[in-house]
């Protein structure tokens, strides 16, 4: 069999990701996708203090990598995860603006995180996928996904905190998002974030710029930048704390992109458990990468995911052109000097929604498995995981500290598989008396 599909070309209303479209209808479909994660690509690393041209510019790459491991079979985008952002924060103690000074740590970090997440996909390669789903089941990967989100409820306050007009920006940005998301369109609730970036810049504008009301743009940076030049590349550095507090975010984006590969593979009616570790080992490639230049960690995209569902248009080759055109944006001085005018409040007012929805997400996570709270080992991993995590519980081992995303995972982790020692398969004893029944 041929290692990457031949791409037979159709008209029909599901296009399947051994398929394509017409030429002419598949650029606009690549950009689309594009659109659909660029909000969040962009909001990411400027909420860690990143360079959010460089984590366009290895997004891209990261998507050919995905694409080449998992033989361009697997329809997906890999862009900027937000599970990085509490433990990048807690690990170089950023202030919440600005450039990052301290970057060059976090970047080994994620480095580590990106090795975990290969060595993980190498073994799930040779055992399959069986082990990874009973170390780390939906009431597990829920709570230390909400942990996270809770972690950052301190950096989204100090977000939207500032004088009137500060935060009734950040606040009116917020509002904005979430509206989109409720009433507009299908195809504009895709990019709501990035309408909510539209929105509070238009805001600014107005307020700032037009009648002084607040600190206006500045635009000198911008129209200084060139359009095409070498992107600003950061050296990353290897330290011992930080390489073991972001280290174990590896265990959220294999729970991610195990959930994301299964459901696409129920939208196009295909089994890709196949490519399961072929996908966490480009996922961890790509991370290792975007981490040696100064990029953020990568995983797959529900927002591709939903354009997908929308589209039925599940082609492959769509996000090698998306890639493309993100690597073509990071070399693009003019469009990084771009994202940087983008206020301060207007970042507040986002991340606010961004990290609730992380928290959020994860009551959808334990929805959709039927996880059972009347169970009580569910009840305590989740309760005293979202503790650990939202309290930022610290643990110090000479001059090595665990923050609380750390303590909250392994928490999780081990917590679950104690509480699980002499259970049968039934999770819980009216479970049992059900089945019987």
């Amino acid at each position: 069999m041929r290692y990457f599909p031949s791409w037979s070309v159709t008209r029909s209303s599901t296009v399947m990701p051994d398929q394509r479209l017409p030429w002419g209808a598949m650029f606009p479909m690549g950009l689309q996708h594009l659109v659909a994660m660029s909000g969040a690509t962009i909001l990411g690393p400027l909420l860690m203090g990143f360079d959010p041209n460089l984590a366009i510019l290895f997004s891209g790459i990261g998507t050919l990598i995905f694409f080449i491991c998992t033989a361009g079979r697997v329809p997906s985008y890999l862009g900027s995860s937000f599970a990085f952002i509490a433990v990048v924060i807690a690990a170089t103690g950023y202030a919440g603006s600005g450039p990052n000074p301290d970057i060059g740590g976090a970047l080994g970090g994620i480095i580590a995180a990106g090795a975990l997440y290969v060595v993980i996909g190498l073994i799930v390669m040779a055992t399959g996928t069986g082990w990874v789903e009973k170390l780390m089941p939906p009431a597990v990967t829920g709570a230390v996904g909400a942990a996270i989100g809770l972690n950052l409820a301190p950096v989204g306050i100090n977000g939207i905190t500032g004088d009137n007009m500060h935060m009734l920006v950040a606040l009116l940005t917020l509002l904005s998002v979430a509206f989109v998301s409720v009433y507009a369109p299908i195809a504009l609730r895709r990019i709501s974030i990035l309408v909510g970036i539209l929105a509070g810049y238009v805001l600014v504008l107005v307020l700032g710029n037009g009648f002084g009301l607040m600190p206006a743009i500045d635009f000198t940076e911008l129209s200084e930048a060139a359009w095409f030049g070498m992107p600003s590349f950061v050296a990353p550095r290897f330290e011992s704390s930080a390489m073991f507090l972001i280290a174990p975010v590896a265990f959220i984006l294999v729970a991610e992109n195990l959930g994301h590969i299964k459901a696409i593979g129920g939208m196009t009616k295909q089994n890709m458990d196949r490519y399961i570790g072929r996908g966490f080992v480009g996922d961890g490639l790509a991370t290792m990468l975007a981490g040696s230049g100064g990029g953020t960690g990568v995983t797959t995209y529900v927002e591709n995911m939903g354009v997908m569902a929308v589209t039925r248009v599940f082609s492959t080759l769509i996000f090698v052109i998306a890639a493309v055109i993100a690597i073509l944006l990071g070399f693009s001085p003019k469009f990084g000097a771009l994202l940087h005018t983008i206020p301060g409040p207007v970042l507040g007012g986002l991340g606010v929604a961004v990290f609730g929805l992380i928290a959020a997400a994860m009551i959808r996570l334990w929805v959709d498995n039927r996880v059972d709270f009347s169970d009580p080992r569910n009840l305590f991993t989740v309760g005293i995981t979202l503790i650990f995590g939202a309290g930022d519980f610290t643990v110090n081992f000479g001059g090595f500290a665990m923050g609380g995303i750390g303590t909250a995972t392994l928490a999780a982790i081990i917590l679950y598989q104690a509480l699980s020692i002499g259970r049968g398969k039934s999770a819980h004893p009216a479970e049992a008396g059900a089945a019987a029944e």
